[in-house]
């Protein structure tokens, strides 16, 4: 049986990722700050008859990082894909981002992922295979978001953290892709505070030619596919899954 850890699993998309792969026969650990929400997840795939864990992971930590893929790894052997999740998107102007914030949101956007493949690429190197699938943005690969500078820069940077590591990785045999989501109903999307809020994201459908919002479910399915064999000659790429929103918006 295939392992995948998808960090940020407890809620949206990477929830929506951690069944998707179970259903596609995969031993998945669930990684989370949000403890309980993780536990859930886990605990509603093995009443499906999958089979998960649960383990708290704050992404900004080098050592929980290594010490939790080195955990996976006695257990079940070197991971066979990594799902790089975990983000925030906290709305801050110009005026009052600090540096503190700045690095906050690098840390856990963009750093995070680097750590969790840094982690586990020996034993993905040594078995000859993997695949890494990273969360970018439409917001990283296409659009500036207003008061979202940071988070725009650093799923941008993710665009570029794919690129480096596929090249990097190929030789072993391990393929790196990244997914860029457009509109999804996730709990991010749906903030007044830091996103659109409800009603927005409602009015977002009235410009997406596929005409309506994203669900959570169908980005989880692109990041199956991505992982899986029927993708075995794509590396290196960031796909936009926003039902034509880039090229339908002019």
């Amino acid at each position: 049986m295939k392992t995948v850890l998808i960090t940020g699993a407890a809620i949206g998309i990477g929830r929506a990722t951690a069944h998707a792969f179970s259903k596609a026969g995969y031993r998945v650990i669930v990684t989370d700050v949000l403890e309980h929400e993780g536990q859930e997840v886990a605990n509603a795939i093995q009443a499906s008859g999958g089979k998960a864990e649960f383990y708290p992971l704050d992404v900004t930590s080098t050592q929980a990082t290594n010490a939790l893929v080195e955990k996976i790894e006695a257990s079940h052997g070197a991971i066979d894909c990594l799902v790089p999740n975990a983000g925030i998107a906290h709305k801050i102007p110009l005026d009052e981002l600090t540096d503190e914030k700045w690095d906050h949101t690098f840390d856990i956007d963009l750093k995070g992922m680097m750590r969790l493949v840094r982690a586990a690429s020996a034993k993905m190197k040594q078995a000859g295979r993997g695949s890494v699938v990273c969360l970018s943005s439409i917001m990283g690969v296409a659009y500036g978001w207003d008061e979202h500078v940071h988070y725009s820069a650093a799923k941008s940077g993710v665009v570029g953290l794919v690129r480096g590591l596929a090249v990097e990785l190929a030789r072993h045999g391990i393929r790196v892709n990244g997914i860029a989501p457009g509109y999804i109903r996730t709990a991010q999307a749906l903030s007044e505070k830091h996103s659109l809020g409800p009603e927005r994201l409602e009015q977002a459908a009235s410009f997406i030619p596929i005409g309506r919002v994203g669900e959570p479910e169908d980005i989880a399915d692109v990041i199956v596919f991505l992982a899986s064999d029927s993708a075995r000659y794509l590396t290196g790429q960031v796909v936009t899954v926003d039902g034509g929103l880039l090229v339908g918006r002019y």
